[in-house]
């Protein structure tokens, strides 16, 4: 009996294992004829207090994220993955990519990095990827950088 992955998330966020799992989603996704979202969640939490300062903030932020994925949807389509979505969602990413983007897509498969951007959130609080392994319904492929 042989599995294969339908419909594919991988966690993106401009952090060097975040590319690291996008290659490896990728594979998969061409091996398993899958669909791949690319998913990028604006943490909300990292510039509220910023926010009242500097309102520019949350639209850059913005602007960075559709930047972001659709680098990544170029890439993706260029490396033949033939059905390729993007998804932005605001919040905070240990929650929304488990409980909100994969069931939304249907996710039999979340791919993220060990390590992501968020450094600070990760001493104090828990990675994102701990968070994603314990809460997704599916099967979560952790990865970690590539060795220099």
């Amino acid at each position: 009996m042989t599995f294969e992955y339908k419909n594919i998330v991988v966690a993106v966020d401009g952090s060097e294992t975040a590319e690291v799992a996008f290659k490896k989603a990728i594979d998969i996704a061409n091996r398993n004829d899958a669909q791949l979202i690319l998913s990028h969640v604006v943490d909300t939490r990292a510039f509220s207090t910023v926010e009242a300062y500097d309102r520019s903030l949350a639209v850059r932020a913005e602007k960075y994220a559709k930047e972001l994925l659709e680098e990544y949807q170029q890439k993706a389509e260029d490396a033949g993955v033939k059905n390729v979505t993007v998804s932005i969602e605001y919040g905070s990413p240990k929650v929304k990519i488990a409980k909100d983007v994969a069931p939304k897509f249907k996710a039999d498969l979340i791919i993220c990095g060990a390590t992501g951007l968020n450094l600070m959130e990760r001493f104090f609080i828990g990675s994102v990827s701990e968070h994603i392994t314990r809460y997704a319904t599916c099967d979560v492929l952790v990865v970690r950088e590539a060795i220099k």
